[in-house]
């Protein structure tokens, strides 16, 4: 390690990520040590035990009720969150885990009695420190680090630039390990090196799940909650990751590629088949519908053509396995006539040798330096998407789409007359920013952009008709979207996986299931739900009994039932607006039907009481712990958007579960036609 040359905080940063993804993989095949004795455990629970009811004091605080004190009680709380989460699933894999807890448990202790005394001195500490938020998707509190140069000051009015990093896989790190390598850690400075000018941001994720749903979203509320303490330079963000980090900066890169002034992956995966060496033309090894399809939604293969929005630069070793992420994305690019740069290390594994090292942070540090396009700076886009979930570059945003998961491409360019002439592929309404342009030239049709809507909305909406392209007026640019039953929208367009990825209530039947079979299979889900997403997304889900389900939290959530009609209130009450029948005899979905005695229903639908949001039935994530413990790369919806599941009890309260048919809504949510 002594050889790496880079900017200190980036140095440390790419140090863990290597540490992360290879020597501690390594480690791992070594026996574990025993778990702790309740002897030991006994002085550090009482710790965690003081550690919460210190934070219960400080919630009470009146002058800590303020945006401010809010940020600060969650820096507090995440250690003791840490503790609790350790202690829960006895995530002791080294003997020195228990040193580290410990010395975790003191600093919150020190935390706590700086907040108790009105001085949150950590809160423009140089160097690194751990920070927390609490999460719109399961109300929990969860870790980022900060590094912080000298001087910053949100009150001087400079703005910062921001580098955001996305750690390796490392499967013996949780947030108590997070911690301890993180927090505390000084700026080192070097003589041959300049002053660091950017504000970094070390993203948790939720651990182990390459950026992916609930991981996904951490990256953007833990930016955001930096930017809510820190003035930052929306223009001036960079991505960066490795290994898993790789896989997770080429995800969200492309996938989001008006966030960051460049992106940085190195290694990773981007194609779920090659990665995992299998052929999908190999009817044995090609993944069953819908999964196959619904791994456009991931592989970030399928969007290499926005990689012509952000410079990227991507490394490899040359010995890499890995290396293959890189030139797999510099191949689809290069067919599309887009730019993306590639390192190979010399003779390099899994790890970046220095010279590679400097000419990539290099890259980074100019692209931050210049800034990504502002309004009115971006004259062309060339965007494709395979999910509405990810449907925006700058001043264009796909509203709807023809067919799903088929490729959506939107090619826009402002002319020298200051139009912007539009081809699309696959996309059914779209909208620009109002006064990016004087008219909209789309698939030759010659629309309004400026004066549409009698200039009262931010954005101009367009609808493919059976005549072709339409501007909408003020009345229909208002209410557009406003029944999303009608099609799949942008945050409503499944599959399951999906609402898992903001905030999320799970309602709990409490009636007389109308099958003894479905109704243990339901409650067997419910519980594996809440078990996995504990352990593997790092947050409790919120239970609600359906008797006591209430109007704001049917406004405010997507709602994940459990049960049948019988069992469950809530389903009784919609049952009749979704697209299936279920009785006490029989489910029927389309022209198919199976005995309701030993069979259950998983869907996601926009729900029928609050269409904004999803209703989700008898499902959490769709991949489970054996995925988790595998390869990130597994990590994608199984289900599609609705399936049937064969039930049998096994005894000892486990289920026998069988996916016997599943399926996707078409851009109506319907089914399509057999």
């Amino acid at each position: 390690m002594k050889n790496f040359r880079c900017f200190p905080s980036v140095r440390l940063s790419l140090v863990l990520m290597i540490v992360s993804c290879g020597l501690v993989l390594a480690q791992e095949k070594i026996q574990p040590p025993e778990p702790p004795s309740e002897e030991t455990l006994r002085p550090l629970i009482e710790a965690r035990d003081s550690l919460r009811n210190a934070m219960e004091s400080l919630r009470k605080k009146p002058e800590l009720k303020t945006r401010d004190g809010e940020g600060w009680l969650a820096d507090v709380a995440i250690f003791e969150k840490a503790a609790t989460w350790m202690l829960r699933f006895q995530e002791f894999p080294k003997a020195d885990y228990v040193d580290q807890l410990r010395s975790v448990l003191q600093k919150g202790a020190v935390r706590a009695e700086q907040l108790n005394a009105g001085n949150a001195e950590w809160s423009l500490q140089p160097g690194i420190t751990i920070r927390g938020y609490v999460s719109d998707v399961d109300g929990s509190v969860q870790p980022y680090a900060l590094t912080l140069p000298a001087g910053v000051n949100p009150k001087d009015g400079r703005r910062w630039p921001l580098h955001v990093v996305l750690h390796g896989r490392a499967d013996q790190m949780n947030e108590v390990n997070f911690i301890h390598r993180m927090d505390g850690k000084p700026l080192k400075a070097e003589s041959d090196q300049p002053e660091q000018n950017w504000i970094q941001l070390d993203v948790y994720g939720r651990g182990n799940n390459a950026y992916r749903f609930a991981g996904e979203t951490d990256v953007f509320e833990a930016m955001n909650d930096v930017k809510r303490r820190f003035r930052i330079d929306e223009a001036r963000i960079t991505l960066h990751g490795f290994s898993m980090g790789g896989a997770g900066a080429w995800h969200l890169g492309l996938h989001h590629p008006d966030v960051w002034s460049s992106v940085g992956p190195g290694a990773g995966f981007v194609d779920f088949y090659r990665y995992q060496k299998k052929d999908p033309e190999n009817s044995e090894q090609r993944l069953p519908e819908p999964q196959h399809t619904t791994l456009a939604i991931y592989d970030s293969v399928n969007y290499a053509m926005n990689a012509f929005n952000v410079p990227v630069c991507t490394y490899g070793g040359e010995n890499d396995p890995q290396l293959l992420a890189s030139t797999s994305m510099a191949e689809a690019a290069e067919t599309l006539d887009v730019p993306i740069n590639v390192i190979v290390g010399p003779k390099m594994g899994h790890a970046f040798d220095p010279e590679s090292q400097k000419q990539f942070i290099a890259f980074h540090l100019e692209h931050s330096q210049k800034g990504r396009p502002r309004f009115g700076e971006r004259k062309e886009i060339r965007f494709t998407t395979h999910t509405l979930r990810f449907n925006k570059c700058d001043w264009m945003t796909i509203e709807e789409v023809e067919s799903v998961y088929e490729p959506s491409t939107v090619e826009a360019k402002i002319t020298d007359s200051g139009d912007v002439d539009v081809t699309t592929s696959n996309v059914a309404a779209l909208r620009l920013t109002r006064d990016v342009a004087t008219d909209a030239i789309i698939d030759g049709t010659v629309l309004e952009c400026r004066s549409a809507a009698d200039g009262l909305l931010p954005d101009v909406f367009y609808v493919k008709g059976e005549t072709g392209w339409q501007v909408l007026d003020y009345d229909e640019s208002r209410g557009f979207g406003d029944n999303p039953e009608v099609r799949k929208r942008p945050g409503l367009q499944g599959p399951i996986d999906d609402a898992f990825m903001s905030s999320f209530v799970c309602v709990r039947g409490t009636g007389t299931p109308w099958n003894e079979n479905v109704g243990a299979w339901s409650q067997w889900t419910l519980d594996r739900f809440a078990q996995e997403f504990a352990q593997w997304m790092r947050g409790d889900v919120r239970m609600v009994d359906d008797v006591r389900l209430d109007d704001e939290t049917i406004a405010n959530n997507h709602l994940v039932l459990f049960g049948d009609p019988g069992s469950n209130a809530v389903l009784s009450r919609i049952v009749d607006r979704l697209p299936i029948t279920w009785t006490k005899e029989k489910i029927r979905i389309g022209d198919q039907e199976w005995s309701a005695g030993d069979h259950g229903v998983s869907l996601i639908f926009p729900n029928p009481l609050n269409p904004s949001k999803y209703v989700v039935l008898n499902s959490g994530h769709t991949f489970h712990e054996k995925d988790c413990r595998a390869s990130n790369a597994w990590l994608f919806p199984r289900l599609g958007d609705i399936a049937v599941q064969n039930v049998t009890p096994v005894g000892d309260d486990q289920i026998e579960e069988k996916t016997v048919w599943a399926g996707l809504f078409d851009a109506r949510w319907q089914l399509p036609a057999p």
